[in-house]
């Protein structure tokens, strides 16, 4: 393995052990001594902004939000390709259709236009609450960056059918997030290693997601956590194992990278 100078960490199953909420302590521990090892940490999430966990005093040199629209430092703002109104306008329309309501990600707010129990459910595995916002309309007004809804995969073709300059991911069998044609996390990652001027060879990622399959093959080393979709483990060059049982730590343990 060559040396490692940056780390791209999705959240949820793979940072954030669902069943608890939270991140594991010995997670905590293993990215602080790789911090203190002067490897560069980023979060490279589907979440928006808005929903990010606190991170207490964790710290992280880049944030990848929006599965890749939004990237950024503290101090700046690295690459953002929010989707274009007129498919903003269609997606609704085609959600609606099928009976679905959505939720727009802004930069800095969620909005939805309905409930339901599948986005519901989308909304707590981040630890939110679905709510409908009054100003719906307005609101998709403003840059949005991600489009959130309940539905299933044989759904996808017909909730992007006619929208321009947009894509389909997902992390969770029950929901969606529609993105920017040329978003993602790999472009996310390519971002990232453009600013800090880092080769793929000198990266890895971990991940447990659909969402996460492209980030893992674009990084030097993509490592699947134990709990991961079979789809990423077949593409992943390692597994670790699940986040339950802080796979993070001991990998980075049992390859020396702590």
């Amino acid at each position: 393995m060559k040396p490692i100078k940056i780390i791209f960490f999705d959240i949820d199953g793979t940072l954030v052990n669902p069943a608890v909420g939270e991140i594991p302590e010995k997670t905590v521990e293993a990215l602080n001594r790789l911090r203190e090892r002067g490897v560069l940490l980023c979060v490279a999430t589907g979440r928006p902004t808005a929903s990010l966990p606190d991170f207490g005093d964790l710290r992280f040199d880049a944030f990848c939000t929006f599965n890749g629209s939004l990237c950024y430092t503290e101090k700046e703002i690295i690459h953002s390709d929010p989707i274009p109104p007129e498919a903003v306008r269609q997606v609704i329309q085609n959600a609606a259709a099928i009976g679905r309501p959505v939720s727009a990600a802004l930069r800095h707010r969620l909005v939805a236009n309905g409930w339901d129990e599948d986005l519901a459910g989308y909304y707590q595995l981040a630890g939110l609450q679905l709510t409908v916002a009054d100003d719906f309309e307005s609101a998709c007004e403003e840059a949005v960056y991600q489009i959130m809804l309940g539905c299933r995969e044989q759904d996808h073709p017909e909730i992007i059918r006619g929208a321009e300059g947009v894509a389909i991911t997902f992390s969770w069998d029950r929901a969606a997030d529609v993105i920017p044609a040329g978003s993602g996390k790999a472009q996310a990652v390519e971002k990232i290693l453009a600013y800090y001027q880092l080769d793929s060879s000198q990266a890895m990622a971990f991940g447990d997601g659909v969402n996460d399959l492209e980030m893992l093959q674009t990084v030097g080393t993509g490592v699947a956590m134990g709990n991961a979709d079979s789809r990423l483990k077949a593409v992943a060059d390692d597994v670790c194992g699940p986040v339950g049982e802080d796979g993070i730590y001991h990998y980075c343990v049992l390859h020396e990278l702590i």
